[in-house]
C-alpha cells in the first residue's frame, strides 16, 4: 500500500517538475519577446521624433512660401 502511495507521490512530483520546466521556458520566451518589443518601441519613438522635427521644418517652409507669395501678390496689386 505504501509503495503505491509513494509511486503516486513520485508521479505528482515529476509532473510538477515538468510543469515548472515548461513555465521556465515560457518565461524565457516572454522575456525575449519583451526585449524585442522594447527595442521596437525605442525605434518607433525615435522615428516619431524625427517625423515631428520634419513636420515642424515643413510648416516653417510653408509659412515662408506663403509670405513670399503674399509679397509677390502685393507687388502685382501695385502694378
Amino acid at each position: 500500500m505504501s509503495f503505491e502511495v509513494f509511486e503516486k507521490l513520485e508521479a505528482k512530483v515529476q509532473q510538477a517538475l515538468d510543469t515548472i520546466t515548461l513555465l521556465q521556458m515560457e518565461i524565457e520566451e516572454l522575456k525575449e519577446k519583451n526585449k524585442t518589443l522594447s527595442h521596437e518601441v525605442q525605434d518607433a519613438s525615435g522615428n516619431r521624433e524625427a517625423l515631428v522635427r520634419e513636420n515642424e521644418q515643413l510648416k516653417s517652409e510653408q509659412v515662408a512660401w506663403q509670405e513670399r507669395l503674399r509679397a509677390l501678390l502685393g507687388k502685382m496689386d501695385d502694378v
